[in-house]
């Protein structure tokens, strides 16, 4: 083989490495919605945390990243971590910020916090978005990779901004 063929075929062969296949995963946001009274401190969706919700918050900040396959597939789930602190408005009653009798009042409030996790279904989506975790009564969680909008009309969820503590939706 001469020089010149030579190096045409490894100019070639170099090119053809810069041509990837599409990438199967797909970087995603994250983002909550929570319905209940209580606040979510955090929360991970397949270990991407998400942004802390107030009671009945949320749809108003993403955090970046989690990742969704390009094309849904059946089976496809969600492994949700969070945190949920059940009295959140209770500090208005505490003694001044920074004193040890705030420090004591908050430690034995954090004592009060519930620690879940759950496994979801992710239903199907024609086109790949965010990844959308909704915090509902009962400690039940939902999750979608919708590349909609929840006022969308093909949005898969369509459950109230606030819902009683009492409100357990159906599996």
């Amino acid at each position: 083989m001469t020089p010149r063929a030579l190096a045409s075929l490894l100019v070639v062969l170099s090119l053809s490495g810069c041509l990837a296949k599409e990438s199967e995963m797909l970087g995603a946001p994250v983002e909550g919605y929570n319905h209940t009274s209580a606040a979510i401190n955090r929360f991970t969706v397949n270990g991407a945390g998400g942004p802390n919700l107030g009671p009945y918050g949320g749809g108003g900040g993403q955090v970046c990243c989690g990742s969704v396959p390009r094309h849904w597939r059946p089976g496809l789930r969600a492994i949700v971590e969070w945190e949920k602190d059940p009295d959140p408005r209770a500090y208005v009653n505490w003694p001044p910020l920074g004193t040890d009798a705030y420090r004591e009042a908050y430690k034995k409030h954090a004592a009060n916090y519930t620690r879940h996790r759950v496994v979801v279904e992710i239903p199907q989506y024609d086109r790949p978005g965010p990844l959308k975790v909704h915090f509902l009564p009962c400690d039940q969680v939902r999750v979608t990779a919708a590349g909609v909008l929840p006022s969308h009309p093909d949005y898969p969820y369509n459950f109230p901004r606030k819902m009683e503590d009492t409100e357990c939706p159906t599996p």
